[in-house]
């Protein structure tokens, strides 16, 4: 930085500090102005846990289904929140309208949306997975190390007090030899897709801008929305939609990363008629140098190990610890160990993700990320080499 330079940006500084002193607050009170790109489902939810940071505001949404857009818009209005409204993601990122982006779109856009957030310039809180595809994770990365952005994944899990307990608990040894870890999602309210004729595109929804990069195809409302996770093109199914959450902490807890090799079977067993592509019965079993990892998932029932439809277990020669989205326990082999009753979680782990992001962006510090784009490439990839 040369001396002109230097003694501009020490002036403007200097002005924002008076002026924020003023105000009442620090140099970093000043407003975060975000945008959301895919106001259905998730990204509404991770819209408002946003706003519940101080200084945070809402300035534009974005979605290719303007029936949702108008709804969600109206109901920030009626909150005393006006929003401009987009139907083309670029234009909004464009605009001097905001500085962080939540791109909560079907898995098959993340890739491009990101990378074109990052190179406008705008931090990102993106849901999982990242990637549709291992090539797509590490492209994403390049883009975020080439513009230093602040990236922070939906695995808020990352957030929760009970997850970084039970992981404690893991690392103090107290179960022994860990020989087995089971990590698994077993979903009973996600059944079968009846099989629909194709149909026309409804009004107000943009359907090629809602493709994207995907194969053209016709409309088909099975696609559309929340089931376009049951398509190879659009997303991985159950393998990368709850793999990314509990497969993560498999890895944290045995601190690990790569596995030796990867076998996996699985098919449509319970629903083999249904419309859905991806298998809604799977197992996949990472080999380690002394332990293995084995994913399991099913759609339609819910009595997944341990009585839980969703966790992870670590097995170990004394005792196994059991830990999901509820808290975690350890359940003893005979006379090996003290049994530890369930510990409950207490916190918001959405609420709590936010406050992180909202402080990383504060602080201009990725390191401050609990879920940074690179631990969430990493879990992606891991998960996609079930498929």
């Amino acid at each position: 930085m040369n001396r002109k330079d230097f003694i501009r940006t020490s002036s403007v500084l200097a002005a924002s500090s008076l002026f924020f002193k003023a105000k009442g607050g620090g140099f970093f009170d000043q407003s975060i102005r975000v945008g959301l790109v895919g106001v259905n489902g998730m990204g509404w939810s991770d819209l408002n846990a946003l706003l519940k940071n101080k200084g945070v505001v809402c300035t534009a949404l974005c979605d290719v289904d303007e029936r949702i857009l108008e709804k969600r818009a109206k109901e920030l209005e009626s909150r005393g929140i006006h929003v401009e409204t987009f139907i083309d993601y670029k234009k909004m990122l464009v605009s001097d309208l905001l500085d962080a982006v939540i791109i909560a779109t079907p898995d098959h856009w993340h890739c491009l949306q990101m990378i074109d957030a990052v190179n406008a310039g705008k931090h990102v809180y993106l849901e999982k997975p990242i990637g549709n595809s291992i090539l797509e994770c590490q492209l994403m990365l390049q883009a975020a190390k080439k513009n230093n952005a602040i990236v922070q994944v939906g695995q808020w899990q990352r957030s929760q007090q009970h997850f970084k307990d039970a992981i404690d608990f893991v690392h103090a040894g107290k179960l022994g030899k860990i020989r087995l870890v089971k990590a698994w999602s077993y979903q009973g309210w996600k059944s079968a897709i009846p099989v629909v004729p194709d149909e026309p595109v409804p009004a107000k929804v943009h359907y090629n801008e809602w493709l994207g990069p995907a194969p053209k195809r016709a409309f088909n409302p099975n696609r559309f929305h929340f089931n376009f996770r049951w398509f190879w093109d659009y997303a991985g199914g159950l393998m990368t939609d709850w793999g990314v959450h509990m497969l993560d902490y498999a890895l944290l807890g045995m601190k690990v990363s790569d596995p030796k090799s990867v076998m996996a079977s699985g098919g449509k067993f319970a629903f083999p008629d249904d419309a859905g592509e991806t298998p809604d019965t799977m197992t996949a079993v990472y080999e380690f140098d002394d332990f293995n990892i084995q994913w399991e998932h099913a759609k339609g029932i819910d009595l997944g190990p341990y009585n839980r439809n969703h966790g992870v277990a670590f097995i170990g020669n004394n005792g196994t610890l059991v830990l999901n989205r509820s808290g975690w326990e350890v359940i003893p082999e005979k006379g090996r160990m003290e049994a530890v009753a369930l510990q409950p979680s207490l916190d918001h782990g959405l609420d709590k993700h936010m406050e992180n992001f909202v402080e990383a962006i504060r602080q201009q510090n990725p390191q401050l990320l609990h879920a940074s784009l690179e631990a969430g490439a990493h879990i992606a990839i891991f998960s996609q080499l079930g498929n």
